[in-house]
């Protein structure tokens, strides 16, 4: 497994024990990776629908996507 599928996973395990939302950088020292690869991962995750994004000001917060997608 490489780092990056590493940080995915940890980061999926993080975002769905929380709701209130974290951050690039929150994710990152939580994960102990560099803020980049946080940004990585999360875009991944984003692209697979995985997690959903509320921009606030200049700050992102990140969520776990709880909703169901509807049936094509």
């Amino acid at each position: 497994m490489s780092k990056l599928e590493e940080t995915i996973t940890k980061i999926e395990e993080i975002l769905q024990g929380d709701n209130t939302g974290l951050t690039i950088q929150e994710l990152a020292d939580q994960t102990k990776v560099s803020r980049i690869t946080a940004a990585m991962a999360l875009q991944k995750l984003v692209g697979e629908g995985k997690i959903h994004v509320r921009a606030i000001g200049n700050c992102k917060l990140h969520y776990w996507e709880k909703r169901k997608k509807p049936r094509e």
